[in-house]
C-alpha cells in the first residue's frame, strides 16, 4: 500500500552492508559489526526513498547445531544526500531470522525485516515463512530465497500489509 491508497509493485532501493567478523570462543557463532550503505534505485517513487543513506549493521549468527539455526541483523542509517523534495531518512531495522535445514541445499526460513522510523515513529513488524536454496560455486556460496510476509503490527502511511521478500545473499572468500 501506498501512501493515500492504491498499490504498488516494483523494484525498491538498493541496500550493501560489510560486516567485520570477530572471534569467538564458538566456532559455530559468528558475531559482526560494519557500515551499511542505501542508494535510491527504485523503479517508482513510491518504493524509495529517494535518498543515499549510510550507518551500521550488526549481525549475530548461530550454527552450532546441522539443522536449525538463527540470529538477527540489526541495522541503523540516515540520509547522506539525494532528492531534496523528498524527506531525509532516518530508520532503524531488526531482522531476527530462523532457518530450518531441509537437505540437499534446501532450507525453510523466517527472517522478516521490521522497520521503524525515527522521524516520524512509523513501523511495521512482519512475520514471514519461505523456502530457499543454497548453491556452491567454486568458493562462493550463494543462496536464493522466497519468503511471502504478513504485517502483524503496523502504523504509519506506506507500511507494507503484505509483500514478498526475494533475493540472492552472496558470500565471497578471499
Amino acid at each position: 500500500m501506498v501512501p493515500g491508497g492504491g498499490h504498488e509493485t516494483g523494484i525498491g532501493d538498493r541496500n550493501i552492508f560489510a560486516a567485520y567478523l570477530f572471534d569467538t570462543a564458538n566456532p559455530g557463532v559468528s558475531f559482526g559489526i560494519g557500515p551499511r550503505l542505501t542508494a535510491p534505485t527504485a523503479s517508482d517513487r513510491a518504493l524509495g526513498s529517494g535518498q543515499w543513506s549510510a550507518g551500521f549493521a550488526n549481525v549475530l549468527f548461530v550454527a552450532t547445531s546441522p539443522a536449525w539455526q538463527y540470529g538477527y541483523l540489526l541495522t541503523w542509517q540516515a540520509s547522506i544526500g539525494g532528492n531534496d523534495t523528498r524527506r531525509p531518512v532516518h530508520l532503524g531495522n531488526f531482522e531476527p531470522f530462523l532457518f530450518r535445514q531441509l537437505g540437499e541445499g534446501w532450507y525453510l526460513r523466517s527472517s522478516a525485516v521490521w522497520t521503524y522510523d525515527f522521524d516520524s515513529n512509523a513501523y511495521a513488524v512482519p512475520l514471514g515463512l519461505g523456502i530457499g536454496k543454497v548453491v556452491h560455486i567454486g568458493n562462493t556460496v550463494a543462496r536464493l530465497f522466497v519468503e511471502p510476509q504478513y504485517s502483524l503490527l503496523r502504523q504509519g502511511p506506506g507500511q507494507m500489509e503484505w509483500g514478498v521478500l526475494t533475493g540472492i545473499n552472496v558470500q565471497f572468500r578471499l
